[in-house]
């Protein structure tokens, strides 16, 4: 998978249990896991023993996990359950039917991309160092939304804010469609005006 070297190749499956085990994890997100989630594959461990990269800083192993979905929509939470259960960096790529779609964390946020065809799925694992390469991949992952240097800490907070002046528009530009009074209209049209102006100044910020 991921055109990685044999050498960091595991193929083992994680049973569900073990997750359970290290986790407090409610009786519904258990019931959760179950009913979306077919089954848990740990495919690649990357360390400087497997893949020729030195360890970082922070990231000192990192793992490659397949979630083979029995729906296409999941509860993101299960990633978090995962996460908490395993002391590594987690690369995860979920498969349903013949698509597939990586995840990955930053700074407490998980970002993901689009769904693919498997065949024509693929990632970089570029980077002098784990640290590197983990951050060179969360940016290919977001898409866009963390650019393409500079302190990924400080990216992960400007894309935050960023995101959330998106969602203030969205939910003005539905009040403004409900409103029936011209005058509040007009008066919610210069907010909605200004909130877009930030969010402009923000895509044009470098972070």
């Amino acid at each position: 998978m991921l055109g990685l070297p044999l050498s960091t190749e595991v193929n083992r499956r994680i049973a569900k249990e073990k997750i359970y085990d290290k986790t407090n994890i409610t009786p519904q997100l258990r019931d959760t896991i179950k009913d979306q989630i077919e089954a848990i594959f740990w495919r690649n461990k990357l360390a400087d023993s497997t893949f020729n990269v030195s360890a970082g800083e922070t990231v000192s192993e990192m793992q490659v996990f397949e979630i083979q979905l029995r729906q296409r929509e999941f509860d993101k939470r299960v990633l978090s359950v995962i996460t908490e259960a395993i002391p590594y960096k987690i690369l995860f790529i979920l498969s349903f039917g013949v698509d597939v779609q990586a995840w990955i964390e930053v700074s407490g946020i998980f970002y993901n991309t689009t769904w693919i065809p498997f065949d024509g799925f693929a990632l970089k694992f570029d980077g002098l160092n784990l640290d590197a390469v983990y951050e060179n991949l969360a940016r290919q992952i977001a898409e866009g939304r963390l650019g393409v240097d500079g302190d990924i800490d400080k990216a992960v907070e400007h894309d935050k804010q960023r995101q959330k002046l998106k969602r203030e528009i969205a939910a003005l530009e539905k009040k403004v469609f409900r409103e029936k009074q011209f005058k509040k209209q007009v008066e919610l049209n210069g907010e909605l005006k200004q909130l877009k102006k930030v969010l402009e100044a923000f895509n044009d910020c470098k972070h």
